[in-house]
């Protein structure tokens, strides 16, 4: 689900930029110092890129509650002729409301030179403690005073850092870090902070430290059986460092939730539930109410007894709801009855604990077995197993793939029933754990034709002029192989769209095609691509509607120039100043090929007068030979040896041919682009598009 966007607008006098300089980079955020900020309160922070924020104008973060502005940078006079100098420091003044919710925040900025790459930014309930020049040693520890969110970076190799606080006898605190999670979507951050966290007393004696708990960020709870001062220490695990590891440490005695009971939840209502967790009341009273239209995880406040605690991740649903009946259910013979559409709250209690359920299913009916539980914060790797009758191992699956990413929880898909008959579905940790934390959502339902979009990626930047391309890769499921027709909403001022679409059945993308005015503003908007589709039911039936709403994600580069890709709140489209290529022109745009011919399209690049750098040209994203983007018709490639696309030492022409093979399917117009690619660095390129590109085959006489 796309975060509402909240933006504050800040002149910096952009004139001062008339155009960017050659090969210009839209700004890659690194950090944010301190990266926490209370709810309730206003403060200054200082955001570090790699590439230049000179002019930014707009600062953007998600959800609600949150607004962020530029405090204007002392630049100095730039004398007539002068490039502006680099800035790779801007300090931002962000306000969260005092209703804000605690979290963590995606902010960016917009700039002349596009919008910049995600940043973390996280909103606590306690005072801010930011890291002093000085707190490397334990008689040197940083003096806070508890409840605090302490802040700081591990900034060289076998930098400590040490804070010293004062507690009363019996007291419990919780130490929370955020580190290493913090950095997941900082997009050119190739090596991350391994945080480990030590408390000592006043003579230096370790009492407890943590390591890996939420991933590889550090977690403890501790019970102070005497009054007085103690220290805790901040590092690096393996002693490493960098100037932009940036961590915050909230350290306080209110409830720390992992998980609530039941879990899945009805929209549009109010549940009590259980809480497990950590410091929390003997009395502990707590309930969940929930929107009518919530669908799927949705991130809730909670409140325990009288005392707020973190925010939990419920599943919402308008599918029926049961419970796992008490006693023993884990064999067959003891099996809890259910029927498909379901979802059942359960949890595996112990160690070596199984959870059996019994359905009833006919020959050739496809169904869904989804467990949500480590996505909502429960300690469960689940591993499920589908058995007939005779408790025989019909199907079985561990981790789940959802989107790009890689998730601890299980997704038994489209699992086809071999006969008329009974059933179980069997449910157990991956390493037979079990405990009060290890509660489950096990949705049990229908494989209904659908479709995922996933795009690629994040941001769009464009010129007063100038063209970009937005890509979208479909995943087909149960059945579906239709086509996808693409749509977007959201666009900022001044910008236009030419929607594409995934043709049916094959390995084709799909693109939207943006064109920004020659007079259009400076301007970011975050857009939502949408697809819909109709696939054929039996005869005398209409056919399905289908939709899909598109994942956004950033690029994140890998250690040796790989690329990945983590899922962001939104898709950015903005508008900065004129840039390294101010248009590009081909003789067609229209292409029609019969099976079997080559065309050869030329192309004519209009470069900025200091924009001598090499540009590639190419119909397909790919980075490292990987294609992850290609919108050709099948059929349609790259006649490589016949085409010009390295365009060196200022070079402004050259052409691709393309070709369509003797077998080509009949198609009619195919949305596509042609990109200029300019190398930023060893791994990153700035990629600008043509104008619309319509490429069809014709059918064979």
């Amino acid at each position: 689900m796309l975060h509402r966007i909240i933006a504050t607008v800040v002149t910096l006098g952009l004139v001062a930029i008339q155009s960017a300089s050659a090969q210009t980079s839209y700004p890659m955020l690194m950090s944010l110092k301190p990266v926490a900020l209370q709810i309730g309160t206003a403060a200054e922070c200082e955001v570090q890129s790699r590439y230049t924020l000179l002019g930014t104008h707009r600062v953007l973060v998600s959800g609600s509650g949150v607004t962020a502005e530029v405090v204007p940078p002392e630049m100095g006079e730039v004398k007539p002729g002068e490039k502006p100098k680099e800035l790779t420091k801007l300090k931002l003044k962000i306000t969260a409301a005092a209703d804000a919710e605690p979290g963590v925040r995606e902010f960016r900025l917009a700039t002349p030179n596009g919008a910049s790459t995600v940043g973390q930014l996280v909103i606590v309930r306690d005072p801010v403690s930011g890291e002093t020049a000085d707190n490397n040693s334990a008689d040197k520890a940083q003096a806070v005073t508890l409840p605090a969110v302490l802040c700081g970076a591990i900034e060289k190799v076998e930098d400590s850092d040490f804070f010293k606080f004062t507690v009363e006898a019996g007291q419990s605190v919780a130490f929370h870090v955020r580190g290493q999670r913090l950095e997941d979507k900082i997009h050119d951050l190739q090596n991350h902070l391994d945080p480990s966290v030590f408390l000592r007393d006043a003579q230096g004696a370790v009492l407890a430290m943590s390591d890996n708990f939420f991933f590889a960020d550090p977690f403890f709870t501790y019970k102070f059986e005497q009054a007085g001062e103690y220290v805790l220490e901040v590092r690096d695990v393996r002693y490493q460092g960098n100037q932009y590891w940036e961590y915050c440490v909230e350290v306080n005695s209110r409830p720390f939730v992992s998980q609530v009971f039941p879990l899945a939840i009805a929209a549009g209502g109010t549940q009590p539930v259980d809480v497990a967790g950590w410091l929390l009341p003997e009395s502990k009273p707590a309930a969940v109410t929930l929107p009518t239209d919530a669908r799927g995880r949705v991130t809730v406040p909670l409140t325990v007894g009288d005392q707020p605690a973190n925010p939990v991740t419920v599943y919402a649903t308008d599918l029926p709801l049961a419970t796992e009946a008490a006693g023993d259910n884990d064999k067959l013979e003891a099996a809890q009855a259910v029927a498909s559409p379901i979802v059942v709250n359960g949890r595996v209690e112990k160690e070596n604990d199984l959870d059996v359920y019994g359905f009833e299913a006919k020959k050739g009916d496809l169904l869904s077995f989804e467990v949500i539980a480590r996505r909502t914060g429960s300690q469960l790797d689940s591993y499920l197993r589908i058995l007939n009758d005779k408790g025989q191992t019909l199907r079985e699956d561990d981790d789940l793939r959802e989107g790009k990413l890689l998730h601890a929880d299980t997704w038994i898909d489209g699992w086809s029933v071999p006969a008329d008959g009974k059933y179980f579905v069997e449910l157990r940790d991956v390493h037979l754990r079990g405990g009060e934390g290890f509660g489950y959502a096990l949705q049990i339902s229908p494989s209904r034709p659908s479709f995922e979009l996933a795009m690629d990626t994040d941001k769009t930047n464009l010129t007063p002029g100038t063209f970009g391309v937005v890509f979208a890769r479909v995943t087909r499921k149960h059945g579906f192989t239709g086509e996808v027709q693409l749509h977007v909403d959201g666009l900022p001022d001044g910008v236009t769209a030419t929607c594409g679409r995934i043709l049916a059945g094959k390995s084709v993308d799909g693109a939207i095609v943006l064109s920004a005015a020659a007079d259009a503003k400076p301007a970011a908007g975050t857009i939502i691509l949408r697809g819909t589709a109709m696939h054929p039911q039996t005869e005398g039936q209409p056919p399905l509607e289908l939709a899909a709403t598109a994942t956004p994600y950033q690029e994140v580069y890998m250690p040796g120039g790989g690329r990945a890709h983590w899922p962001v709140s939104g898709h950015l489209v903005s508008v900065g100043a004129p840039s390294d290529i101010r248009s590009i022109a081909l003789t067609e745009t229209d292409i029609r090929l019969k099976p079997g011919e080559s065309k050869k399209i030329g192309v004519k690049i209009e470069r900025a007068a200091d924009a001598k750098a090499n540009i590639t040209l190419d119909f397909m994203y790919q980075h490292l030979s990987q294609i992850f983007a290609n919108t050709l018709p099948e059929g349609v490639t790259i006649d490589a040896a016949q085409s010009q696309t390295l365009l060196a030492g200022g070079a402004s022409e050259g052409h691709i041919v393309l070709k369509a093979a003797k077998d080509a399917p009949p198609v009619e117009r195919q949305l596509a682009s042609l990109m200029a690619n300019f190398a930023i660095n060893f791994v990153m390129k700035a990629t600008y598009s043509s104008p619309p590109v319509f490429v069809s085959v014709e059918k064979t006489p």
